[in-house]
Parts: structure tokens; C-alpha cells; sequence
């Protein structure tokens, strides 16, 4: 082939180029941008032009469409959008679009506040619930951006999606984490004893594996993430360590050891208290079915920090994590560095 013959192959089988960032709040939630043309939110980004890096057009849309000043540096996704996966009008000729999603990071109200929108095109801003995205977003839309969020949390690098689905998928993609709404449960954490008179209604336990990770359960069929643990019964005397220890076992098949209390939550809607340990794996047997749920669930190692973004917590899970920390140092667990989440898929002794 000639070069002209060349270049003329593959200019007809060029895709357009787009790019997208994934910002957060500290709770969580995703940034959408409410736009004049679309019937749909999108994440702040646009097309790739001429001459420009997909890195480079991140930052260009941000301050365009929302006065934000960044260096794009970490990539989440990259997506091959097919043309058949768009119901683009026939005239726009749509080929197809290799879409880039950036990691915007978690923003602070400061950031938040200084947002200015456009005089046109982007009508609102607002953060929704990972589990929200695909009311309101086009299915590849939502598909992709919470791809994108998955791996941000998993840390695993960038992953390839088809038409915003993996074609490795994660464990937290497998179980769907994220597509349910998080239980809401801003709880003021108190890191002392449990005062008298007032029910413990949940004992929960932060079981650390020796390389500074937690054990996180997730429900097979929403995707729901819960720490080990459960409700204390008369027949054990409403004794919370004790709960902890037989509910681990039974939803878990993990034996725990070492048990540190951290404190408690309190609910203001009802005079209860949540109370929470660390404590160590000792060692973890096969998958078990739950005798309260009837259900297996999937059994995850998670650095402390993961965990917590699969729940929303609130302002006082930050204090909840300190107290954790204190804990794991007591116990003489090593901080976990940041790696991929992990199942647990079989017995093991530590």
C-alpha cells in the first residue's frame, strides 16, 4: 500500500476522541453537571480537539465549564464506545469514541463553593449517589462512570471498558458494588464506653488480616458492603464482644482474636448504640451460607480506607477511622498499603 492508501484505510475507520473526570465529595457522591441539550447528566468533559492530549482536554473542560483550575494526572477508564451503543441522529454520522475518564479527586466545600458555571450549556451542578447514576445519566453513561468509580476505589490502574463495561471485571465489579444505594447512617461515633441504660442494638467488628487490611462482607444480590458482625441475643447475655465473635463465624466462617472496643454510635432517632471492635483474623474457612439471610456472602480484604468508601457514613467516619488505626497500632498490625481489593475464596490460616 501506498502511504496515501494507507492514511485513506485508516482515516475510514477513525473514532472520535472524548474525555470525562470523576470528581467526589467527601461523602461520596458523584458530580453531575444538568445540561441544556441533553435530557441526561454527564460528568464535566467534552470532546478531544485537534492537537490536544486527552489529559490536556480534561483540564480545558473543567475551567470552561466550571472556573476549576487542575492538572489532570491519573487516568480511570478508558472506554471503546461503539456506534451502535449510541442513538446519535443519522446525520451526525456517529463512528464510534474512544472515551477517556480522569480522576478529578474528592472535593472539599471550599472547591465546591467556588464553582462558576458558564452563562450557557451547563444549567446546574449537583452530587448523587453512586446508585442514582443510572436514573439519571444514558445507560453507557452510568455504566462508565461507575467502571470508573470502582476502579478509583479498587486502585488497581486504568481499566478498558466496552460500551462502559469492563472487559477484566474486579470483584467489586462482579457483585455490582455501588448499584444499590448505600445505607445512610450519619452517626456521631464516641470513642469511649457505652453509657448505662442506653440498648446496644450492633456490634461490629473491624477484623484485620496481618497485612493491615479489613474483612468486608457484600451481599451476592445488591452489592451491599457490611462490616462482620450482627444484633446481640438474650441467649448470649447482650454480650457485644461475644456477638461480634459468633456473628464473624457464622456469616464469615472467620475466627477472630484479640478483641480492642473502640466505641460506639449513637442514633438520634431512636436511643440506641452501635458499638464497634477491631480485632484480628485468625484464620477464615470456606464461603458459608448466613443462617440469618439464607445467603453466601463475598468475603473481601480491604485497606480500612476502601472500606469506608463503600459505605456513607458521614463526617464521623473520619473519626471512626482514627479509632480504628489506634486499634490496629495496639494490635501490632502493620498500616496496609494501597493495593487492589481482594476475595476471599477459600479456607486460610494466618
Amino acid at each position: 500500500m501506498t502511504d496515501e492508501e494507507y492514511g485513506a484505510l485508516r482515516a475510514s475507520a477513525a473514532l472520535w476522541a472524548g474525555t470525562s473526570v470523576l470528581i467526589t465529595n467527601e461523602q461520596g457522591k458523584v458530580l453531575v453537571q444538568k445540561v441544556g441539550y441533553r435530557p441526561f447528566r454527564l460528568l464535566p468533559g467534552g470532546a478531544v480537539d485537534k492537537g490536544e492530549t486527552a489529559a490536556q482536554a480534561a483540564s480545558r473542560e473543567l475551567k470552561e465549564e466550571l472556573d476549576a483550575t487542575a492538572t489532570i494526572r491519573r487516568g480511570l477508564a478508558v472506554d471503546w464506545v461503539s456506534a451502535d451503543a449510541v442513538q446519535a441522529p443519522e446525520e451526525m454520522c456517529f463512528p464510534g469514541e474512544i472515551l477517556h475518564v480522569f480522576d478529578g479527586g474528592v472535593w472539599s466545600e471550599d472547591q465546591i463553593a467556588a464553582i462558576r458555571l458558564p452563562a450557557d450549556e451547563i444549567q446546574a451542578v449537583e452530587f448523587v449517589e453512586p446508585a442514582d447514576l443510572p436514573a439519571l445519566m444514558s445507560p453507557g453513561d452510568a455504566r462508565r462512570a461507575l467502571s470508573a468509580l470502582r476502579a478509583r476505589i479498587d486502585g488497581a490502574g486504568v481499566v478498558l471498558l466496552e460500551d462502559g463495561v469492563p472487559l477484566s471485571p474486579s470483584v467489586l465489579d462482579r457483585v455490582g458494588v455501588l448499584r444499590t444505594g448505600r445505607a445512610r447512617h450519619h452517626f456521631p461515633f464516641h470513642p469511649r464506653p457505652v453509657p448505662d441504660g442506653l440498648t446496644v442494638r450492633q456490634s461490629w467488628a473491624w477484623a484485620f488480616a496481618p497485612d493491615g487490611r479489613v474483612l468486608v462482607l457484600l451481599e451476592p444480590d445488591t452489592g451491599a458492603a457490611c462490616l462482620p458482625g450482627g444484633t446481640p441475643e438474650p441467649e448470649g447475655d447482650g454480650d457485644p464482644e461475644a456477638t461480634l465473635v459468633r456473628e464473624t463465624r457464622e456469616e464469615a466462617a472467620a475466627e477472630l482474636t484479640g478483641a480492642v472496643y473502640l466505641g460506639y454510635l449513637s442514633d438520634p432517632d431512636e436511643p440506641c448504640a452501635r458499638v464497634r471492635y477491631a480485632a484480628a483474623l485468625e484464620r477464615i474457612g470456606a464461603p458459608p451460607v448466613d443462617p440469618a439471610t439464607g445467603r453466601t456472602h463475598i468475603r473481601v480484604l480491604a485497606t480500612p480506607e476502601q472500606a469506608v468508601e463503600l459505605f456513607d457514613w458521614g463526617p464521623a467516619a473520619a473519626d471512626q477511622l482514627m479509632a480504628v488505626h489506634r486499634a490496629r497500632a495496639l494490635l501490632r498490625i502493620p498500616r496496609a498499603a494501597h493495593r487492589p481489593i481482594t476475595e476471599l475464596v477459600g479456607p486460610r490460616t494466618w
